[in-house]
């Protein structure tokens, strides 16, 4: 092994003797050798590789593999090398253990008031006064006396302990197993993440932590890089390290240029083989994820080495999210972004816990506040009552003094007081409502992934049930990727099926092979079938696959000629890409000259081609007039047809002189066309009925294709996106374009707002139109509701659209790692009809959380109002603080469990989506939840006061301290218990649908909950005596119990025949943030609801609005002017600002005139400084949440309200920061949420005000 490094060190110009004694295991260098080389970038990288191994072959060599074969499958080196060099694995965050997540459940407000309380009333029951002067302290505590159970009167405390040692073990494990099923969703997806390597010369596909220094990887398009490397060979490589950098324009990498290749970082262009140089804790993103912490116990050993790394860390905050699990997830904002918003979040990242809140985190979040509130001060009010009742009996009313020797006894008033207060408290405050949420996102993501989608972030599961637009791909999404050509048209003739090979002219044929063999990706091939009778497999782009299944249908092959023309002989590649929509491949030929195979998009290709080949093979002219003969009779019928076209052409140059490469336009220009093919790719059969039931749901489909306008609109007929005679438009990009432009070039959202609504197909789309076109539905206020849009996506060219999406789903099997990086959910089996079943779970999110609100509200009203008026009249709860807390374990805990995993049905899909601000609780609910309680209120009242002569039984009321329990109070608590349970199946349906038993047994946890928590309430009533201050009933009495609670379920009818729209007093609460949308008839009920001073508010309001359009509309004319423009033009614009007064235009000469300054990024961070300046971030961008139905705000308001937080922008054209300006009455200045609307022309106004 000696001899091998020496005889690679007489290869070097620099030999560097005394660097080679301490070499590790053999290998030519060392760990820090190879990290310190990683560390350098462009010319000093190139230069120290040529310095230290000569060229990247010596680096190979040193490192004991070979550029074209790879290493050898050998497992004993391969270990070696992950001794030396380490593995490919950040070693995640050590996960919180059950004993920390105790101690967090512990730091509960209302847990820790509870275990004072109790703690307090221990140590007073063991302390007896002095006995002979309990006289004097009145009848205190004579009734306890009497019973011999003074010692007895730890049992309360010490239950009021046992319970909450419940609740916090509850809560602990609850997080404990959310957490762990987190982790095995990651790892998943980790071990699902595989990359192309090359081991003894055949090409594998491993995954990613099995990569070792020295691997020789294939890099590609669309590829996110799992370990540093250096270059060996790349086509026309460009890869985006804005990751790393924060520089959004891509890199071009070249060996001969900057061969350095880091991981994190995303290959956007091009393909390339490189030699892994560092993986793991020692690659860039693993120094970054050390430096965060992530790396735990390295850190220490890594700090020296860290300090270099500072400047690269500054910048990439959020970076390879894939590799770590949980920490990732941590780290990274719901949409990562990149670029300008760095600063802005490394500025937020003090602040923010975690992510943004979804839509129903914020909603729950209010109503929970609101909740707790009303609870904290009805319990106050219920202590200061019981404490003042106490004291004027006692002091005044009985006229006793305070005796030192009798304070233990009046403390022990005050602190049962206390206790009682504390009850209410807890019985008010929903702990259980971010159990239910979380529980039910677990639930619903764990079987999500039986149904194809594999959820990447918890609220997008949710948010897809709100969705209202889904903008999906055609290829692979809609159709089944498994592409044929069907049609042809070579020398002069067109061919409605496969020609047979005789039919061809020899030199048409052969030129047909080399150009499709040789002009695509050598990855790209078809194999046989796996099992006898199935279809040949297609590896790698679809396509290619299609053309090459073609040249096999010719009966040729084409292996022999890519075995003939090996990928290291190529010449110049100039890949696929967005932009070119063709690729070409130059080879040189025997002679010395070059030839040049091109294929892409026929009509593209085709305004290139200047001869074409006729039947002999020969070459022919091909003026523009023919090409337009060629359009109308062979393309336009092929793409009417469904048929994608692509043309296969070629150039030869002479070997006189060599042309410039890099001048592309000119190099692939002047060819000749070989054949035009078309290529079918069917349709999913069950696609149709999949969008018949999007299109039901409300929810609108369209398609957003390359392909070109004819192909795209026939299948979009197939596939029912639209349907003749209906109203709809289908543009190509261009026209699309030119429609939302305006004579500046820049996008106008008023205009966009025009195309939008009617727009089903978008074909020959480049991403950035994809990208507009989501940015434009989602910031569109035309609608009565903000759109929730859902993007699917493959390439990586749709990672901005799909970042920009509500939710973003991204291709499982033909997706590349950055569109899996951008995205929210991952389809493993891309097809359209999972994301149907995804919309189904999303809606039945939203529905368990509102069941359990339901019910949950219920309990919450009746424990507070029997509490809180028992207290008060009677001096004691008639619900004491154990049974409260098993109460509210039934209600917390349990409901949750039974209410929050309810299957969806697919009657989830017959009714539209909630907006992004319908209250969680709409008029039906508020109806059951009133007309529950008054029920219940009804039952409890009649039994506390009457309760004993019905039942014949002492009474319980104005029982001394420490009496033994009594049946009264027993028979009370039983029956309360019973309604709950039995309202249980009631909150199963919330829109007052009549059955409520529909379904019960497709849900086993509900009905094994119900039936477990009756059980035990038996034990307790017959068992639980002194600690559940119960004491055991008789059957009559339990019949009693029952038969009331069964009452629910009659009642339940009852309230259901009580139409809601009949109630017009009845408020929804828990509004989501912004508008309000609603049904007609609500907005109708909302009109008589606005009194008059709110109308005088209105009116003040639009004045203001008026105003404010005036000086707008003047200062755009005084700009046009400014800008010697046509005046003209600013009158006309003028005027029709002012035909629409309520409606704020995006004045387009004001706001270029302000914002010329923050094109430049060096503007661009100051105002993303400016925005993060702490009094403008509000925490987790609190959203304004009406208490009350707010249908009946004006339009101008609506237009007004803060859209959701701004995201990264990927196209230049729209500036993506205003501030949007809030007039809504019930915000504050500050919440005035940063938009990334362009629609603002106030920004700096704003500002300098």
């Amino acid at each position: 092994m000696g001899d091998m490094a020496n005889s690679s060190i007489e290869f070097h110009p620099k030999p560097q003797q005394q660097r080679e004694g301490p070499h590790a295991g053999g290998f030519g260098c060392t760990l820090a050798e190879l990290r310190s080389l990683m560390e350098l970038r462009g010319a000093e990288a190139l230069q120290k590789v040529q310095e230290a191994y000569g060229d990247v072959s010596g680096l190979c060599r040193r490192l004991k593999t070979s550029p074209t074969e790879g290493l050898a499958d050998n497992a004993n080196d391969l270990e070696k090398r992950r001794q030396i060099y380490g593995q490919n694995f950040i070693p995640p965050k050590q996960p919180k253990t059950f004993l920390q997540l105790v101690w967090e459940a512990l730091q509960d407000v209302t847990l820790i008031i509870l275990e004072v309380a109790a703690i307090v009333s221990l140590g007073l029951s063991f302390y007896a006064p002095p006995g002979e002067e309990s006289e004097a302290c009145g009848n205190v505590s004579a009734g306890a006396e009497d019973e011999g159970e003074a010692e007895a009167g730890w049992i309360e405390g010490a239950a009021i302990l046992l319970s909450v040692t419940c609740v916090v073990l509850v809560t602990a494990f609850n997080d404990w197993s959310k957490e762990r099923q987190f982790r095995g969703l990651q790892s998943r997806i980790e071990q699902e993440q595989r990359f192309s390597v090359i081991r003894d010369g055949q090409l594998l596909q491993v995954p990613v932590a099995a990569l070792v220094v020295g691997d020789i990887a294939q890099v590609k398009y669309g590829d996110l890089l799992p370990a540093d490397g250096v270059l060996i060979q790349g086509n026309d490589l460009k890869v985006d390290e804005s990751s790393l950098t924060g520089e959004s324009d891509h890199v071009r990498k070249a060996a001969d240029r900057d061969p350095m290749l880091l991981s994190g970082t995303h290959v956007m262009e091009g393909s390339g083989r490189m030699v892994v140089t560092a993986v793991g804790v020692n690659s860039q993103t693993g120094i970054i994820f050390t430096l965060l912490g992530a790396g735990g116990e390295e850190e220490e050993k890594k700090d020296k080495k860290g300090k270099q790394q500072d400047g690269a860390m500054e910048s990439s905050q959020t970076k390879a999210k894939k590799q770590d699990g949980a920490v990732a997830m941590e780290m990274q904002p719901l949409k990562s972004a990149e670029g300008g918003e760095m600063e802005e979040r490394e500025k937020k990242k003090g602040s923010v816990p975690k992510k943004e809140k979804s839509v129903l985190q914020g909603k729950l979040t209010k109503l929970a506040v609101q909740i707790g509130k009303a609870g904290l001060v009805m319990s106050a009010i219920t202590v200061i009552i019981l404490v003042l009742y106490f004291v004027i009996e006692t002091f005044v009313v009985d006229g006793r003094v305070w005796l030192a020797e009798c304070t233990p006894v009046y403390v022990q008033y005050f602190v049962k007081f206390f206790i009682i207060g504390v009850t209410v408290l807890v019985v008010a405050v929903p702990e259980g409502l971010p159990l239910a949420v979380t529980i039910s996102l677990a639930y619903s993501v764990k079987k999500m992934m039986r149904d194809n989608n594999l959820v990447r972030h918890l609220d997008a599961c949710e948010t897809m049930g709100n969705a209202t637009a889904i903008c999906s791909d055609k290829t692979g999404t809609l159709t089944t990727n498994r592409m044929t050509v069907v049609q042809s048209y070579l020398g002069d003739t067109h061919h409605k099926e496969v020609p047979a090979p005789s039919t061809l002219s020899p030199k048409i044929l052969d030129l047909l092979v080399h150009a499709i063999s040789i002009n695509s990706a050598y990855t790209t091939k078809i194999l046989p079938p796996e099992k006898e009778g199935a279809l040949p497999r297609q590896v790698g782009n679809k396509t290619e696959c299609a053309l090459l299944g073609f040249i096999l249908d010719l009966k040729r092959d084409f292996q022999p000629v890519r075995e003939q023309i090996p990928e290291e002989k190529l010449y110049k590649v100039y890949t696929f890409n967005s932009v070119r929509k063709s690729m070409s491949t130059v080879i040189r030929m025997p002679d010395g000259g070059f030839r040049l195979f091109s294929k892409g998009a026929s009509e593209i290709l085709l305004k290139k081609c200047t001869n074409t080949l006729n039947g002999d093979g020969e070459l022919r002219g091909f003026r523009p007039r023919d090409r337009d003969d060629m359009v109308k009779k062979i393309i336009e019928p092929m793409a009417c047809d469904g048929l994608r076209t692509i043309c296969i052409a070629y150039r030869d140059f002479p070997a006189t002189q060599e042309p410039d490469w890099d001048n592309e336009s000119e190099v692939v220009g002047d060819l000749t066309c070989i054949a035009v093919v078309g290529i079918e790719d069917p349709v999913r059969p069950e696609v149709p009925e999949a969008i018949r039931k999007c299109q039901r749901a409300g929810i609108t489909v369209r398609m957003v294709t390359g392909d070109n306008i004819n192909t795209a609109r026939a299948i979009a007929a197939k596939c029912g996106i639209i349907h003749p005679g209906e109203d709809f438009l289908c543009l190509e990009g261009k026209e699309f374009n030119r429609r939302i432009r305006n004579e500046k070039g820049e996008i106008e959202q008023e205009r966009l707002d025009k195309v939008w609504p009617k727009l089903r197909v978008l074909a020959r789309s480049s991403p950035t139109d994809k990208h507009t076109l989501v940015k434009g539905i989602i910031d569109s206020s035309t609608g009565e509701q903000r759109q929730v849009v859902a993007v699917t996506g493959d390439g990586t060219n749709d990672g901005p659209a799909l970042k920009k999406a509500d939710v973003g789903f991204a291709m499982g099997i033909a997706g590349t790692d950055v569109a899996k990086e951008a995205s929210d959910i991952i389809l493993t089996d891309d097809n359209f009809t999972s994301i149907v079943k995804a919309v189904m779970w999303g809606r039945n999110v939203y529905d368990s959380i509102s069941k359990f609100l339901q019910f949950q509200l219920t309990v919450n009203v009746v424990a507070v109002i029997v509490a809180f008026t028992g207290a008060c009249i009677t001096q004691d709860s008639p619900l004491k603080a154990v049974q409260m807390l098993w109460v509210n374990l039934i209600m917390d805990t349990f409901a949750s469990l039974a209410l929050a995993t309810e299957p969806p049905t697919e009657s989830l899909l017959l009714r539209k989506p909630y907006g992004r601000d319908k209250p969680l609780i709409s008029r039906t609910m508020m109806k059951n939840i009133l007309g529950h309680a008054v029920y219940q209120l009804t039952v409890i009242f009649t039994l506390l006061f009457v309760g004993e002569l019905f039942f014949d039984i002492d009474s319980g009321r104005n029982a001394p301290l420490h009496s033994p329990p009594s049946e009264h109070y027993t028979i009370i608590f039983n029956t309360f218990v019973m309604m709950q349970l039995f309202n249980e199946i009631n909150a199963r349906k919330i829109h007052g649908e009549r059955n409520v038993f529909h379904g019960i047994f497709s849900n086993p946890i509900f009905c094994t909950i119900v039936l477990g928590t009756f059980a035990i309430q038996i034990v307790i009533v017959q068992f639980g005596g002194k600690p559940f201050s119960c004491s055991p009933l008789s059957t009559e009495q339990w019949l009693w119990c029952l038969f009331v609670g069964v009452g629910e379920l009659v009642w339940g009818q009852v309230i259901a025949t009580i139409p809601t729209s009949q109630l017009k007093c009845l408020k929804e609460a828990g509004h989501g943030p912004g508008k309000d949308e609603m049904t007609d008839e609500e907005l109708a009920e909302g009109e008589e609801e606005i009194d008059h001073a709110e109308r005088e508010l209105r009116r003040g309001q639009i004045l203001w609005f008026r105003g404010l359009n005036r000086i707008q509309t003047q200062m755009e004319v005084v700009s046009t002017f400014k800008r010697s423009a046509s005046f003209q033009g600013a009158v006309r614009r003028r005027s029709s600002v002012l035909s629409q007064l309520h409606d704020i235009r995006v004045v387009k000469a004001f706001r270029s005139s302000l914002y010329e300054g923050l094109e430049k990024p060096e503007s661009k961070t100051s105002i993303h400084n400016f925005m993060a300046t702490p009094e403008f971030l509000i925490n987790d961008y609190t959203h304004n949440i009406p208490l009350i139905d707010d249908t009946d705000v004006d339009e101008n308001e609506e237009r007004l309200r803060a859209p959701p937080p701004p995201s990264p922008n990927q196209n230049n054209n729209a500036i993506d920061s205003g501030i949007y300006l809030s007039a809504h009455g019930t915000k504050s200045a500050t919440s005035s949420v940063f938009s990334p609307r362009p629609s603002s022309p106030l920004h700096s106004v704003e500002t300098s005000l």
